[in-house]
């Protein structure tokens, strides 16, 4: 009763005062990926993440050992990492998360396993152009956000003293990153319901470079937006897949048609395979 007591005093005050929860560092055993270091963030509304070796199987199907991937909205790097465990030593995983708190964890993550991958963390958000914006959230840990062109927003009133970037994907790539674009072959994204803004804005560099995309289809999205999340990927020469989850052994449903996607009540994950 004490712990519980505990407990529930400690997400009271994440919820009301900001302030800093360190990376707890794990180690999971993750079979023939072998053993790896894991950083949780400490936050107490924050469940911690577990890593095993179906959730790497279901991204290595998609990447291989030299391959260049991203992960738009990476947080502390639940996905990312795994993602980068596929690329390896040899390829680049670049995670892009703008909100400060993860990013300091999703930075820890890419600390770690330096003998297994090549993680690159990136404190941006994707836009369609260089702009600045703030980061909201409707507590006060920062453990769920969106970024916002103004102080008021829908997302909460907490929000961020310091602007934070975005970036045009393209761009940043053509700038940073060249030599690497002609491997892309993996574009994640989960940001907070825009990731079909996020994927018109990188129209170009999906016709270009036919990487395989995983989005996030909101539940309280309205039918005409989840519609148009299914467009904006077909359009491009893509077949579009229901998944359960982020596990090898899990559910995978084909959606032939963009009314398909309104059968999903709530918010689900699809990947996109060019044709």
């Amino acid at each position: 009763m004490l712990e519980y007591i505990k407990n529930s005093l400690a997400r009271k005050r994440a919820r009301r005062i900001t302030q800093e929860y360190p990376p707890q560092v794990e180690t999971f055993d993750l079979g023939k990926y072998g053993a790896i270091e894991f950083a949780n963030w400490s936050n107490p509304l924050v469940t911690p993440i577990k890593i095993d070796s179906a959730m790497v199987e279901f991204f290595n199907q998609f990447i291989k050992e030299g391959d260049f991937a991203i992960d738009i909205g990476a947080n502390i790097g639940d996905t990312t990492v795994p993602m980068a465990l596929c690329t390896g030593k040899s390829g680049l995983t670049i995670g892009f998360d703008p909100n400060p708190f993860v990013q300091k964890i999703l930075q820890k993550n890419a600390s770690l396993n330096l003998d297994k991958y090549h993680l690159v963390p990136q404190p941006y958000a994707i836009s369609t152009q260089d702009e600045e914006f703030f980061f909201v959230s409707s507590e006060a840990s920062f453990a769920n956000g969106a970024i916002s062109p103004t102080k008021d927003s829908q997302h909460g009133k907490f929000v961020q003293p310091e602007k934070i970037k975005g970036v045009n994907l393209k761009s940043f790539l053509e700038k940073d990153y060249p030599d690497w674009m002609n491997k892309l072959s993996f574009i994640k994204i989960d940001a907070e319901g825009y990731d079909k803004e996020i994927i018109k804005s990188i129209t170009d560099l999906i016709k270009g470079c036919k990487p395989v995309i995983i989005a996030e289809s909101f539940g309280e999205a309205s039918d005409e937006a989840k519609i148009e999340l299914y467009d904006v990927i077909a359009k491009n020469g893509y077949d579009i897949f229901y998944f359960e989850d982020f596990n090898i052994n899990l559910r995978v449903e084909k959606l032939d048609k963009n009314t398909d996607m309104l059968k999903f009540k709530k918010t689900v994950n699809i990947y996109a395979t060019p044709r």
